[in-house]
């Protein structure tokens, strides 16, 4: 049980589906109204390093605070980055604003993105065009995303995502000593 007496907005810097499931599900037995806004992530539609995919979750988080009356902004960001030695891998990354100006970040999973995906992403696709056009190749819908997609399903979006929201409420409830007992 938490120690906030009241219901508090959290404001979710996207409409992604996936990403604001994530969300709702795994605060849900918080005292928080979860409620989704578009929020611009201010970089590119395909980050390529994990500096920008950070930013886009920082981006997203603090914009969304503009957008909607709420104590605490989320922005959750996907993209990709060059390893060495490793290639192309798939980045997470998502932040934690208030109103108050605290901010929280934590990456999540960093995957190799095989071939078949990687050559169309350097050529300048989004990795979600690149997985429809693969999927179409397999009569797959990649309902799970990526993750899911190149894991055979053991892991998707949704659960990557959740991880990242446990990290950061979990920093916001430390810092701000709303403890759970």
């Amino acid at each position: 049980m938490s120690c906030m007496q009241r219901d508090r907005i959290l404001a979710v810097g996207t409409k992604n589906r996936a990403k604001v499931h994530a969300v709702a599900e795994t605060l849900i037995r918080e005292p928080l109204i979860v409620v989704s806004r578009e929020a611009p992530s201010s970089v590119s539609a395909q980050p390529f390093s994990d500096e920008e995919t950070k930013q886009g979750a920082v981006n997203r988080a603090k914009a969304v605070l503009g957008l909607v009356e709420a104590e605490v902004g989320l922005g959750l960001e996907g993209g990709v980055f060059e390893a060495e030695g490793d290639g192309l891998m798939i980045c997470n990354w998502g932040a934690l604003a208030t109103e108050e100006g605290l901010l929280f970040t934590a990456a999540g999973l960093r995957m190799h993105l095989p071939d078949a995906a990687a050559v169309g992403v350097k050529q300048g696709k989004e990795l979600g065009e690149v997985m429809k056009e693969l999927a179409k190749e397999r009569g797959d819908n990649h309902a799970t995303g990526a993750v899911g997609f190149f894991t055979s399903e053991w892991l998707d979006r949704k659960q990557v995502f959740a991880h990242i929201v446990q990290s950061l409420y979990g920093q916001y409830m430390f810092a701000t000593k709303r403890y759970h007992h």
